[in-house]
């Protein structure tokens, strides 16, 4: 898992990787997950405002890019698979702001923190004890 969520985040911008490990553990009620990468998202110099607004992201589409909104969606297209699959404008959006490489990196590190989002919770992983590499 952690040479599989390395190589994932190799292609991924790292503030957009942030958004969607944090992203998805608010989905997935992983309050380790979302310790741990939201203090690694602080550490790196994202604001506190935008990591606060992600859970209404689509209210307040302002905060993100383009290109950080198109992985919000797909995180969650994918993270949520209610429907059984992700919706093809979900996925069209997402790869057109993506190229082939960047969105295949992206889909391997959303599958993978919803892995270890799934690890936290199943076992209870306690938050607040996590420190931030710097």
């Amino acid at each position: 898992m952690i040479r599989l969520d390395t190589a994932a985040g190799l292609g991924v911008e790292p503030t957009l990787l942030n958004l969607v490990k944090i992203r998805a553990s608010q989905i997935n009620h992983c309050a380790f997950c979302l310790d741990m990468h939201s203090k690694d998202a602080l550490a790196a110099g994202e604001s506190a405002e935008r990591i606060i607004q992600l859970n209404a992201w689509a209210e307040s589409k302002h905060f993100y890019t383009a290109k950080e909104i198109a992985a919000i969606e797909l995180t969650e297209a994918i993270t949520v698979l209610t429907d059984g699959f992700v919706r093809d404008e979900v996925y069209a959006k997402a790869a057109n702001e993506f190229d082939e490489a960047e969105l295949a990196r992206l889909i391997v590190a959303i599958a993978t923190i919803n892995t270890w989002n799934r690890f936290g919770v199943s076992t209870r992983l306690v938050p607040g004890h996590y420190t931030p590499v710097s």
